[in-house]
């Protein structure tokens, strides 16, 4: 005899998401609950596609079917509605759900192949991701992609970016002549970032990533005005000089009241291709003392690797370039924390639904 679905969401009353400390049940989290026989098919839809809490949630689901019901076979299929932090600039850019920025007090911290990779790592897991490059006078993402033509526009003027690597991808670069030179100030930065996130065509995006430019001046206070509850993603590098740069981040982020995710530990040792040894070139540890003194989350280390600085050079990301490169397998990590971490901010104080 099978059981019936209210059988089997009352069963599963008390299981919880590890993040949000919520009944998945309330959250409507568990869809197309079916049986026959003692066997059970479900759908649990996740709040990100990246979620790290996957396996656990899955044998919680079962173990407990198995011991309150005496289940057989359980069957998984997974889903996933991204949470949503974009509140406040739905006028501004409708379809995207969550703005990340991509930020570092200082230059040379390696903050573009981060925002990089992490917007192919959320890719991968089948996110519907947006790539800008907001670096107006030091624009990286056309070199990193192999890049260098114009995009197109629409009848109605509304530009469409390029798509690499199931990414949709806008920067300055691409409206360059080769060695063009931007010489603005601020009310035209402003208004160029304005019109890349307002005016080209991103659609719906789970994640817009956004590859800021170093420090605290013109650029981040316009972005952080037209979309006030994006997320900032700090990078660093691991010797403790660094921490200046990363504390005036943050200041700049708290000023504006930006909420800030949490810090990543960039070029943390250098992993040599013959022997697999790793030497801390930089120092060690900054990036996660940096976290505590914050209380933010620390989303761990980014080795240095040969492929890294060659993947910069060769149009494809490391990710795509060298899937299993040390430092791939630490930016996906990256990525998944990250994505928890938005989850965790998007479903804080929002009413469960039945």
């Amino acid at each position: 005899m099978a059981f019936s679905k209210q059988e089997i969401l009352a069963a599963l009353k008390g299981v919880q998401d590890p993040d949000l400390h919520k009944d998945l049940v309330d959250l409507g989290m568990i869809k197309d609950v079916k049986s026959e026989g003692t066997g059970i098919e479900l759908t649990v839809e996740l709040t990100t596609p990246a979620c790290p809490l996957k396996d656990q949630i899955g044998a919680d689901i079962r173990q407990t079917l198995t011991r309150r019901l005496g289940a057989g076979e359980v069957k998984l299929n997974w889903s996933s509605n991204t949470a949503a932090t974009n509140l406040t600039a739905q006028d501004l850019i409708p379809g995207i759900k969550n703005v990340i920025m991509v930020a570092a007090g200082k230059g040379g911290v390696g903050k573009s192949t981060v925002a990089a990779n992490l917007a192919n790592a959320l890719a991968q897991h089948g996110a519907e991701v947006g790539l800008l490059d907001a670096d107006i006078y030091g624009p990286s993402v056309p070199t990193m992609f192999g890049i260098h033509e114009q995009p197109v526009a629409t009848e109605d003027q509304r530009i469409i970016p390029h798509v690499k690597f199931g990414l949709k991808l806008m920067s300055m670069g691409f409206l360059l002549a080769e060695g063009q030179a931007v010489v603005w100030r601020g009310p035209m930065l402003d208004s160029a970032i304005r019109q890349f996130l307002g005016q080209v065509d991103w659609g719906n995006l789970d994640y817009l990533i956004v590859d800021m430019p170093p420090g605290t001046g013109d650029v981040q206070l316009s972005l952080t005005r037209m979309v006030p509850t994006a997320q900032a993603v700090i990078v660093t590098t691991p010797q403790d000089v660094a921490l200046a740069d990363v504390k005036r981040a943050i200041g700049m982020f708290n000023t504006v009241k930006v909420n800030v995710l949490g810090v990543v530990e960039n070029m943390s040792g250098f992993i040599c291709s013959h022997c697999g040894q790793r030497t801390d070139i930089f120092g060690k540890g900054a990036g996660r003392r940096c976290a505590e003194k914050y209380g933010i989350a620390y989303f761990g280390e980014i080795p240095l690797t040969e492929a890294v600085v060659a993947s910069g050079d060769s149009g494809k990301p490391i990710l795509v370039s060298h899937p299993t490169d040390p430092a791939s397998i630490a930016l996906k990590e990256f990525a998944m924390r990250v994505a928890q971490q938005v989850a965790i901010h998007a479903n804080r104080n929002q009413p469960v639904t039945a």
